[in-house]
């Protein structure tokens, strides 16, 4: 059996892969009130044009019925395969991201674990986890 996508990352194994592959793309699958108000991952150092930023789903948890288009929007096509990976906020949509655009025969693709800023911690709040956490660049939307 073929596994559901290529795999998890830690944030910087992601970082790394955007690093040392050109052609590898960042999608934060975040939505637009999460990129306004917590903040996007800067990939400027691994070079232009490495993000896109493609909601899974809006703000009600309603699934984005163009999610394929608009990756194909931004590059990641079966034309060209290339490194995708996804990124949420703590590392669950991103999965189901990256398990569609597997089957949609896209990639690899891959997801980040613990996402943006990771899971509620012990005090109730988030950000002890994740891209930003682990001190990876990043800057308010």
């Amino acid at each position: 059996m073929t596994a559901p996508y290529a795999g998890d990352l830690t944030p910087h194994e992601a970082w790394d892969l955007l690093l040392t592959d050109e052609r590898a793309v960042l999608v934060d699958v975040r939505t637009e009130g999460e990129w306004q108000t917590i903040g996007v991952p800067d990939t400027a150092d691994a070079g232009e044009g490495r993000t896109a930023f493609i909601q899974w789903t809006d703000a009600f948890g309603r699934p984005n019925p163009a999610f394929l288009d608009e990756l194909a929007d931004a590059g990641v096509t079966t034309e060209d395969p290339r490194p995708v990976v996804f990124l949420c906020r703590s590392g669950v949509r991103s999965v189901a991201a990256a398990v569609t655009a597997t089957a949609a025969g896209l990639g690899p693709a891959y997801n980040v674990l613990t996402g943006f800023e990771g899971d509620v911690g012990p005090d109730g709040r988030r950000g002890h986890q994740g891209w930003r956490a682990a001190g990876l660049p990043w800057r308010e939307a």
